[in-house]
């Protein structure tokens, strides 16, 4: 069943902070509330091809997949396709809006097996649930400041 959410979120940090974090997925558990496990497969830098054994938590259940680097321009965009069961496609594009980043994030894909149901979930879910990895970003982000003793202003944390 096909599925498209997109979003466009402002976060209060800027993108040489935020596009770290969205294009390596060795640190999505630290922020995304349904990565369960990621680890690269192979060695040297990753590029595009690349890939990452992967495992998210869809309520009770664990789903395992391979996430792989299908596009990248370093610090702009990062797009990385995964497979099936999820078979889908997630494009991240930052861009610097006053002292933050504006992040249009969109995720499409055909979803298969079991996870067909969760196609059926209406939009305003989707975007809730996807909205927690940008709100993570934010809270492991403001940490990092406090740790190092930052106390800058900043803008407001997304909604």
């Amino acid at each position: 069943m096909w599925r498209r959410v997109v979003l466009d979120v402002l976060l209060p940090h800027p993108p040489a902070r935020v596009y770290p974090l969205l294009a390596d997925p060795a640190r999505w558990p630290e922020f995304a509330p349904a990565v369960a496990f990621r680890q690269r497969i192979g060695d040297g830098p990753p590029d595009v091809g690349s890939r990452w054994w992967a495992v998210d938590r869809i309520g009770p259940f664990r789903v395992r997949f391979a996430d792989v680097l299908e596009s990248v321009e370093p610090e702009e965009r990062v797009v990385w396709h995964s497979t099936s069961p999820w078979n889908s496609r997630v494009e991240y594009v930052c861009a610097p809006d006053g002292g933050g980043t504006r992040v249009h994030a969109r995720y499409e894909g055909d979803i298969a097996g079991w996870l067909q149901l969760t196609a059926l979930l209406p939009d305003v879910v989707w975007r809730s649930i996807l909205m927690r990895d940008f709100r993570g970003i934010t809270r492991l982000l403001d940490a990092d400041d406090r740790a190092m003793g930052k106390t800058a202003d900043r803008m407001p944390q997304p909604p």
